[in-house]
């Protein structure tokens, strides 16, 4: 033995869990209280198409073609994205991978890098309970500060209580009906994933209808087992 001390590997968190489960919440937590980098999928292909780099030209041209971003093109921008040194202390991934093809090809892009996935975490959810916690969704028009119907209502009635603005605002698709065939079609799509997952023994499950900070503790622990 020389004495030399072999280079800590990152360590990539996934989260995974349908619209409304709280993953963009709990990876910025993660991110502040461990250092892991939070990527979403959609963040990288804005922040590549402003940088204008090669990956982010090709996204461009794809979507202003109304056309979807090919996985090839995802890849090529998270393996950029995964090169940066702020993500020399590990990533959480927010909303990627969604299928088992992706899944695959992550293990590919990470495994070239001396990496693999430490943890993939389902956010359990209760989809009943699910379509109450987003149809009752609003925003300030003006500043976007959030709230809800039953679990944060403003202090005076549409009024925000960050601004004082009296714009509140509604996404057109948190309706119950298209909040049920969103979750059906996560559920059917996640499903292969998850046996994915667990066949790797890296799958992880959190009751996501917890309190965000019983969540938090959850996730916190298994971060903490990871090397970071």
């Amino acid at each position: 033995m020389d004495g030399s001390i072999t280079p800590r590997v990152a360590p990539v968190l996934i989260l995974l869990g349908p619209p409304g489960a709280g993953k963009g919440t709990q990876a910025r937590m993660l991110e502040e209280q461990f250092g892991l980098v939070q990527l979403s999928t959609g963040d990288l292909l804005r922040a590549a198409v402003a940088a204008g780099t090669e990956a982010g030209k090709e996204a461009k041209a794809v979507m202003e073609a109304g056309e979807l971003v090919s996985d090839g093109i995802v890849l090529a921008i998270l393996r950029d994205r995964l090169a940066a040194a702020d993500c020399a202390r590990g990533v959480v991934l927010d909303g990627f991978p969604r299928t088992t093809g992706q899944a695959e090809a992550l293990d590919q892009l990470l495994a070239s890098g001396g990496q693999r996935v430490n943890a993939a975490v389902s956010l359990e959810v209760d989809d009943v309970k699910m379509v109450v916690r987003i149809t009752g969704r609003f925003t300030c028009g003006a500043c976007g500060e959030g709230y809800h119907e039953t679990f944060k209502p403003p202090r005076r009635a549409e009024t925000c209580d960050a601004c004082g603005a009296q714009d509140m605002k509604r996404r057109a698709d948190d309706n119950a009906k298209t909040v049920m065939s969103r979750l059906d079609a996560y559920h059917a799509q996640t499903e292969p994933l998850l046996q994915y997952y667990s066949e790797k023994s890296v799958l992880k499950s959190v009751d996501a209808m917890a309190e965000i900070d019983v969540i938090a503790r959850q996730l916190a622990q298994i971060a903490g087992r990871l090397a970071v």
